[in-house]
C-alpha cells in the first residue's frame, strides 16, 4: 500500500460519486497498476463500491426517485449471477481480459454519453418482456468475476428502454451496483477463504476510511452543481489508458 494509491482511490470516490456511479472499474484498474494480486482484487473494489454508493441509494429513496419495482426483474437474476461470478475461479490470462473489456466498455460510454432529457410524464416504459431478466443476469456475472457494480453497463440499457428519467434511472444504477456488489462480494469472500488467500487484502483495508470520505466530498460537490460531464470524460481517459494496457498484456499472454 503506497500513499499514492490511498490518494487516488480517494479522488475515484470522490469523481464517481459525484456523478452517481460507484468507482468499481477504476478501483480495479488502480489496484492492476498497482501490482495487487488479481485474485484479491475483485474483492477490495466491490467493498469500496458498497461503501460509495449506499449513501447515494438513501439520499435517492428519501426524495422519492427509486422506483425499485420496476428494478425486480434486474435484480432477480443479477444477484444471484454476481454471487456466482465471485465464486468462480478463474485464470490470471481470462481475468485481465474480462477487466479490459468492461474497462474499454465503461471508458467509451463515459466518453461518449450525451446528457439524457428527461421524459415526457405521460411516457411509459417500453414493455420489455424477458430483457430485463437477461441484462441483469449478464452484467450480474460480469459484476461479480472483475469486481465491478454494473451500474455503468446497465444505465445505458435503461436510458435506451425508456425506462425513467435520468434521476430515476442514476438511482437505478446506484442501486444495482449496491446490491450486486454485496452479492459478487459474498461469493469473493467465499471464494478467497477456499483458497485460504483472504489474509492477503488485509494491508488495503486503509483504502475504506478514503472512499468514504470521498464519497461524501462527491456528493457534496454534485450538491454544488458540479458539470458532470467533465468529470466523467476525465474517468474515461483514466479507463481506456488502462483498458488498453490491460488487452494488450492479455492478448499477449494468449498469443504465446
Amino acid at each position: 500500500m503506497t500513499i499514492a494509491l490511498g490518494f487516488f482511490f480517494f479522488l475515484t470516490a470522490a469523481l464517481y460519486a459525484a456523478v452517481g456511479f460507484g468507482g468499481g472499474s477504476t478501483y480495479n484498474a488502480l489496484l492492476v497498476l498497482h501490482g495487487t494480486d488479481y485474485r484479491i482484487l475483485p474483492a477490495i473494489a466491490l467493498v469500496c463500491n458498497i461503501l460509495v454508493v449506499a449513501g447515494g441509494v438513501v439520499r435517492f429513496h428519501l426524495a422519492g426517485q427509486l422506483a425499485f419495482r420496476r428494478l425486480v426483474p434486474f435484480l432477480v437474476t443479477s444477484i444471484p449471477a454476481a454471487w456466482l461470478g465471485g465464486r468462480l475461479p478463474v485464470s490470471e490470462t481470462l481475468f485481465v481480459n474480462l477487466l479490459g473489456a468492461a474497462l474499454l466498455i465503461s471508458g467509451l460510454y463515459l466518453a461518449f454519453e450525451r446528457p439524457q432529457e428527461a421524459l415526457p410524464e405521460t411516457s411509459a416504459p417500453r414493455s420489455a418482456g424477458l430483457t430485463p431478466f437477461m441484462v441483469g443476469g449478464g452484467i450480474g456475472l460480469l459484476s461479480g468475476l472483475v469486481g465491478v457494480g454494473g451500474g455503468i453497463f446497465l444505465a445505458p440499457v435503461l436510458y435506451f428502454m425508456k425506462w425513467g428519467t435520468p434521476q430515476q434511472i442514476a438511482a437505478a444504477s446506484s442501486l444495482f451496483i449496491l446490491v450486486n456488489s454485496v452479492s459478487g462480494l459474498t461469493g469473493q469472500m467465499m471464494k478467497l477463504q477456499d483458497t485460504d488467500i483472504l489474509h492477503l487484502a488485509a494491508p488495503y483495508w486503509i483504502l475504506f476510511p478514503l472512499v468514504i470520505a470521498g464519497g461524501q466530498i462527491g456528493s457534496w460537490m454534485a450538491s454544488r452543481k458540479l458539470q458532470p460531464q467533465i468529470v466523467k470524460r476525465l474517468t474515461a481517459i483514466l479507463l481506456l489508458y488502462v483498458a488498453a494496457r490491460l488487452l494488450y498484456d492479455g492478448l499477449s499472454r494468449l498469443l504465446t
